[in-house]
């Protein structure tokens, strides 16, 4: 029996609520913290008053919060007495599994508070689903190699796993964990683990939670977009009924939601399918010559969609030009894969011992979404969707264009709060871009600098004039200034670049140049052990264009911040989209979409220098700015007081 937790101060009806609840906030933020150790931040509480207010009053805000101003804490005091007050948990959707960890981890920041304060806070994580095991797949991997492909480690990890999560063994290969790792296409309505696998075992785990839900941000779009119809199908959703939603690094919400609710089409899956079929014996000729078809329509469709892809290293989405052939070879792809999934049907029983049922109905599973890929890309001549080819690993996204307005169907509609909260949500204040980008009408906000002290802290250095060289100059005036600043500086450096082209290009140019410290390049090595490699190495440099945001290095392995080139954005179908609709509205899309996103990533870039109040740093801008039309925005993104000099006065800082 489900028993309601008790809110933590007196209440008789929802005035009451709210005007306890501001006066809990107060006294655990002026009187208890500090009896444990932690500082009066008026910044912190002003967020907190903030967000009980319009939580209360079930609005949609936007918490601005710089560096060192504890919005966790924040939110999560509202969090926990709103879900008590509500009966109904909240759900904290988070950018990352570092992150869940982080707030819900064995010493993360809820049990810090819960300890603190008293209270036996019930918060359960709730991950990613392709982050743990299918059982049916280890064991066809199993019967299928005879152990051969996974070690003995993994193998007795295996046999003892009760939760079967990813975490738990991180350097399993992706190679391994891709024939082990539960797959969105595989059949769990006939898996004979239906009801008691690892991926079911964790939603039980989670969906009783009665104050917090930390919620993998993938899988709460998934659930956002497919609660509806699962309800309809008499199925349980993916999470509970919440009662309000808080999404922690709120600036990285479209992603997500975009791949949620789009299609795609994997060639790998594809290839798959087409040597599987033409790999059973005594197949009959028109599923077999089925096959064939699928595989010239589908390599057709492929190589015309790769001479329609817009280049652009800058960005993990390539942006495609759609044109009348490449429409006409998704009909035709489509209509192959219509009478390939006849074919499959009507002799599923005939191929047991060559596919499995279960097999077979996967291939069923990824034939449909294809073709819910390619039926949605066809409609309307691919205006009503937004589209791409990952830059990884080649698969063709389609997303429909409305995000904006499925997100006000599904979510802002609904009548329950919900709270965006970032370092980097607006640009000065202002926060019509990211409103605009959401689609949100009337959101309530609130900004509060970081609580640190920039001036003391943060030395800026713009760049007024320098040129940088075509590609194919021998000696680049602006390579020679990045050596130059990097040995006064003892490295101890991170650099933001734009490209990998770009990053490839310094590098061949620093062969020139002898340096006392060991530089790191993105592309030469893994992200996560580059980060700590920079962190252990206080005298490295680390060099690459994935690091704008989402590292943590503080203290003296980073001292210096360089921006090669203004994070100007790419031509990333997402923003494509923000542009032409901006353009539709007679807005400037330049103004509107491509200044506000370079700053709010710029700003973003240089949240990495400052983590604690005893880290001291400078930031160099290289691209020159001043009286260029985008400075006033490259100046609102630097570090509040920070003081500004000119990149000739460089020193580094003792």
């Amino acid at each position: 029996m489900y028993v309601k937790q008790k809110v933590p101060f007196d209440y008789n009806n929802k005035e009451e609520f709210q005007t306890g609840l501001i006066n809990w906030i107060g006294d655990v933020f002026y009187d208890i913290l500090p009896e444990h150790g932690y500082e009066v931040r008026e910044e912190q509480i002003f967020t907190a008053f903030q967000l009980a207010d319009a939580v209360c009053n079930k609005k949609i805000h936007l918490a601005e919060a710089g560096l060192g101003i504890g919005k966790t804490f924040a939110y999560l005091l509202t969090a926990i007495a709103y879900a008590r007050f509500s009966g109904r948990p909240v759900v904290i959707a988070c950018a990352s599994t570092a992150l869940q960890e982080q707030l819900a981890g064995p010493k993360g920041d809820i049990q810090t508070l819960s300890d603190i304060l008293g209270l036996e806070v019930d918060a359960r994580m709730a991950k990613d689903r392709r982050q743990y095991i299918c059982d049916e797949r280890v064991n066809d991997s199993r019967n299928e190699t005879g152990d051969n492909t996974q070690t003995d480690e993994i193998n007795q990890w295996l046999d003892k796993t009760k939760t079967g999560e990813r975490s738990e063994i991180p350097h399993i290969s992706d190679r391994v964990w891709k024939q082990i790792g539960w797959d969105e296409s595989m059949p769990c309505d006939t898996c004979s683990s239906s009801g008691f696998c690892k991926v079911v075992r964790a939603r039980e785990h989670y969906r009783p939670a009665k104050d917090l839900i930390i919620a993998d941000r993938g899988l709460f779009f998934e659930d956002l977009w497919t609660r509806d119809q699962r309800i309809a199908d008499g199925k349980m959703p993916l999470l509970p009924n919440y009662s309000l939603v808080i999404f922690d690094e709120g600036h990285k919400v479209m992603l997500p939601a975009a791949m949620q609710a789009g299609q795609k089409i994997n060639q790998e899956e594809m290839d798959n399918i087409i040597f599987s079929i033409e790999q059973i014996q005594g197949a009959r000729e028109s599923l077999i010559l089925t096959a064939i078809a699928l595989e010239k329509a589908f390599s057709n469709f492929f190589d015309i969609l790769n001479h329609c892809v817009v280049a652009d290293d800058r960005s993990e989405r390539l942006a495609i030009r759609v044109d009348d052939n490449l429409l006409k070879a998704a009909d035709a792809f489509y209509k192959v894969l219509d009478r390939l999934l006849l074919e499959m049907q009507i002799e599923q029983e005939l191929y047991i011992e060559a596919l499995t049922i279960r097999m077979l109905q996967t291939f069923e599973n990824q034939i449909e979404m294809a073709m819910t890929a390619l039926y949605r890309f066809s409609g309307n001549k691919s205006k009503d969707v937004i589209t791409w080819v990952d830059q990884l690993d080649g698969s063709f996204w389609v997303v429909p264009r409305n995000l904006s307005e499925l997100l006000d169907i599904h979510l802002f509609q609904k009548k329950i709060p919900v709270v965006f909260t970032s370092a980097t949500l607006s640009n000065e204040g202002d926060f019509s871009y990211f409103s605009r980008t959401l689609g949100l009408k009337a959101p309530t906000n609130s900004t509060v600098g970081s609580s640190f002290d920039m001036e003391k802290q943060v030395v800026v250095y713009l760049a007024h004039s320098l040129e940088k060289s075509p590609e194919d100059d021998k000696v680049s005036p602006a390579i020679e200034q990045l050596v130059s600043i990097l040995r006064e500086n003892k490295g101890r450096a991170l650099v933001l670049i734009n490209s990998l082209n770009e990053v490839k290009r310094i590098r061949k140019e620093f062969k020139n140049h002898q340096l006392p410290f060991e530089v790191l390049w993105e592309d030469k090595g893994d992200r996560g052990y580059l980060v700590r490699k920079f962190r252990e190495d206080v005298s490295s440099v680390l060099i690459g264009t994935s690091f704008w945001e989402g590292i943590d290095i503080p203290g003296e392995a980073l001292s210096l911040l360089v921006v090669w080139e203004l994070p100007f954005p790419a031509l990333d179908p997402l923003i494509e989209v923000q542009r032409k609709e901006a353009k539709e509205e007679g807005l400037d899309p330049m103004m509107t979409v491509d200044y506000p996103e370079m700053g709010l990533k710029l700003k973003q870039g240089c949240g990495r220098l400052i983590r604690t109040k005893e880290d001291r740093g400078a930031i160099v801008i290289m691209e020159n700015i001043v009286g260029t039309p985008w400075e006033k925005v490259v100046r609102g993104a630097l570090p509040p007081g920070a003081r500004i000099k000119t990149i000739k006065d460089f020193k580094k800082l003792p």
